[in-house]
């Protein structure tokens, strides 16, 4: 019977490198003290003995699964997505593995199964994305006993709730800004579906700045994040007149909004100036080039992640907000009029 070869163990790697089984725990841990001549005989000896850390053994030394739970409501759209791709990215930087539990209906009871159900994997921590205020309503529901940051922008968080969030409104409030000192006296907002916290956010952000700036107020136009439903917006828009500015909840509205305005034969920005938000892949390659709100979702994800170790060390943590940056590009410009 044929034996596998044993694993290569700390102790290999010490001998190899000619130092200490601390000083290899050390720069495992990215210990600060440790000698960068040191360091580097350490990851080379690593590399060359194909060493990988034994996470069972890990966790019986600290208690700590080294695992990281997530629950998510299995939207594909942009912005749930992205921060979930983000949030793996940050864990695996940071020595944690990831684990998702998807919730297929938002309710209390949902809630509590996702939890015990990663609880009992042994994750260390969790993070719930939370789009809508019902998964807020369900975590606040649940009696956790592990440390759990909630991904939402919320006006008013609950204390019993730590969270992390790009701010949303303030991003709406940038677009209207840059709209309005081009020489835009409205700009109508074509929103994303009701019950989405960010889409809500948004639309507070935008109506809440046109009315400090003394612009118009049109009613929102309520959209979803589709592009199939900017087009169809787009489409009514230029059949009833369409306005000098329109700010799409996402971007994916927007490239609807786009195509229809082409077709319509309107010119933008000469016409009609368009914004989008998320500043999705490809953004910059629209025709025109979409101007846009970027989140920054690899620091949101980083941010995620930080603040959950604060937690799990027992740190004192407030919640987190994150400011967005306007992207501008040449699908705005200044109102010219129209015949």
């Amino acid at each position: 019977m044929r034996v596998s070869p044993r694993r290569p163990g700390m102790n290999d790697v010490a001998r190899a490198a000619g130092v200490s089984h601390q000083t290899v725990s050390r720069v495992l841990n990215d210990h600060p003290n440790v000698r960068e001549e040191t360091r580097e005989k350490v990851l080379a000896a690593i590399s060359e003995l194909g060493y990988r850390r034994n996470s069972a053994a890990r966790t019986l030394v600290t208690q700590r699964s080294g695992t990281v739970g997530v629950v998510t409501t299995g939207s594909f759209s942009f912005g749930p997505s992205q921060t979930l791709v983000a949030i793996e990215e940050a864990a695996r930087e940071a020595g944690y593995f990831l684990t998702v539990a998807t919730l297929r209906t938002v309710d209390a009871q949902s809630m509590r199964q996702a939890l015990g159900h990663l609880m009992d994997q042994g994750v260390d921590g969790i993070v719930v994305i939370a789009p809508h205020a019902e998964v807020v309503d369900a975590v606040r529901a649940s009696h956790e006993q592990l440390p759990v940051v909630v991904v939402a922008a919320l006006a008013d968080p609950p204390e019993s709730v730590t969270t992390v969030s790009v701010d949303q409104a303030l991003g709406a409030r940038t677009v209207v800004d840059h709209l309005a000192a081009l020489g835009h006296a409205e700009v109508v907002h074509v929103s994303g579906p009701p019950g989405w916290l960010d889409a809500e956010a948004r639309v507070h952000g935008w109506r809440e700045q046109s009315r400090a700036l003394g612009l118009t107020v049109p009613a929102v136009v309520e959209g979803d994040w589709t592009s199939a439903c900017g087009y169809a917006v787009g489409r009514r828009m230029v059949a009833e007149g369409a306005p000098t500015a329109v700010f799409a909840a996402n971007d994916h509205l927007a490239l609807g909004l786009l195509r229809a305005f082409h077709e319509g034969g309107l010119s933008v920005p000469r016409d009609v100036s368009v914004v989008g938000f998320d500043d999705v892949t490809g953004a910059g390659d629209f025709i025109p080039p979409l101007t846009t709100v970027r989140p920054g979702f690899a620091d949101l994800g980083h941010q995620i992640i930080a603040t959950l170790r604060g937690l799990l060390d027992g740190a004192q943590v407030d919640d987190a907000v994150l400011e967005p940056e306007l992207v501008v590009r040449e699908s705005t410009g200044r109102p010219t009029g129209r015949g």
